[in-house]
């Protein structure tokens, strides 16, 4: 080989390693980012309570402190730590899951919720609302265990759709779609039967919340959003691969209908998981892919978590806006993850001219 051919070889690595401890850089910062959020969300809110005695409340776990009041700890172990955790955690879900679902069948305008995995979970709350009709368990559980089983059903139903004509990624992409508006017909009609109370229940349950956050829920969350976060994390060379088509892909090894079925069942168990307990909050899943997809590339082994630490700051920041513009009253937090994340959106959109889906 000529030696000005491994000078650029080597040029070339080294550019690219370079490339990689930026992002990691940038990876670590936004986690920061994040967390600086979290701690400054705890120390605001309808109670006074400011940023000093919220740190002494969270220390006093670790260090003894006898100046911290029992109110403090009410408000922010049981009231203002279990929503945060809980919006980091959800957004989290579904900017991961948004990634690998546009990664994998290689659309810009796939989601979660335009796959129809919001709709099924939905029409599967609004079933144990209006009716009491329920797959397992009871009482104050079977609305989110509705919504759990019934989003998983809607992907599985898709992906039969799709198989039968060929596991097309068209086919798969409208067959969500067109589950989605027979979820919502089936929630129309729900609404239209339904008493006072009932859609009172239903209403806000589409509009997404963290006002019934507990700490139960947020444990049982974590280790299932962390593991299937790290397993997606796997495919991030399968994705980046399958980005330049599915005949390279093959060429290099790779089973594009297994790495595409697995990943699809992943991303909907992530964000059914997390449904269950907030309702249909739409947007982060679409916008938290494309906001990085513009700013670091298509690397997957950078997107995938760069658009889970970006859908938790988008969250975090409009449920803290949400319930502390009109406070003690609340702004439905899809409302307000709208008017935050579509203007960047398209700021981003305008300024970055060239071509940006890779």
């Amino acid at each position: 080989m000529p030696i000005h051919e491994d000078d650029e070889m080597m040029h070339a690595e080294e550019v690219y390693t370079n490339a990689s401890w930026r992002k990691t850089i940038l990876t670590l910062v936004l986690f920061l980012i994040v967390a600086a959020l979290g701690l400054f969300a705890i120390s605001i809110g309808a109670s006074s309570l400011g940023m000093s005695e919220s740190i002494r409340a969270i220390m006093a776990v670790f260090l003894p402190m006898d100046d911290v009041s029992h109110f403090a700890e009410v408000v922010v172990f049981q009231l203002r730590l279990p929503r945060i955790l809980l919006a980091i955690i959800t957004g989290v879900s579904l900017g991961v899951a948004g990634a690998v679902m546009q990664g994998v069948l290689r659309n810009p305008l796939v989601s979660p919720f335009t796959l129809g995995l919001s709709s099924g979970a939905a029409c599967g709350a609004a079933l144990a609302i209006v009716l009491g009709v329920g797959i397992l368990g009871t009482g104050q559980y079977i609305i989110m265990i509705n919504a759990f089983f019934f989003s998983l059903l809607t992907m599985v139903v898709v992906y039969a759709i799709s198989r039968i004509r060929g596991a097309s990624i068209e086919t798969l992409i409208l067959a969500g779609v067109a589950m989605g508006y027979l979820f919502s017909a089936v929630i129309s009609l729900l609404q239209y039967a339904s008493g006072n109370e009932q859609l009172r229940e239903i209403v806000f349950w589409l509009m997404g919340g963290l006002y019934a956050a507990k700490i139960e829920n947020v444990m049982i969350l974590i280790p299932i959003v962390v593991i299937l976060t790290m397993i997606l994390m796997r495919y991030s060379w399968d994705l980046n691969a399958m980005g330049a088509g599915e005949e390279v892909a093959s060429s290099l090894g790779i089973n594009v209908k297994q790495v595409r079925m697995a990943c699809l069942f992943l991303s909907t168990v992530l964000t059914a998981s997390v449904i269950a307990f907030t309702g249909v909050i739409g947007f982060i899943g679409l916008v938290s892919p494309h906001i990085c997809r513009l700013l670091i590339g298509s690397d997957h082994r950078y997107l995938i978590p760069w658009s889970g630490l970006t859908g938790a700051l988008l969250l975090l920041a409009s449920d803290t806006i949400s319930r502390t513009m009109i406070s003690p009253t609340e702004i439905p937090v899809g409302v307000v993850t709208s008017f935050l994340g579509v203007p960047f959106f398209l700021y981003l959109l305008v300024r970055r001219k060239r071509r940006w889906w890779q």
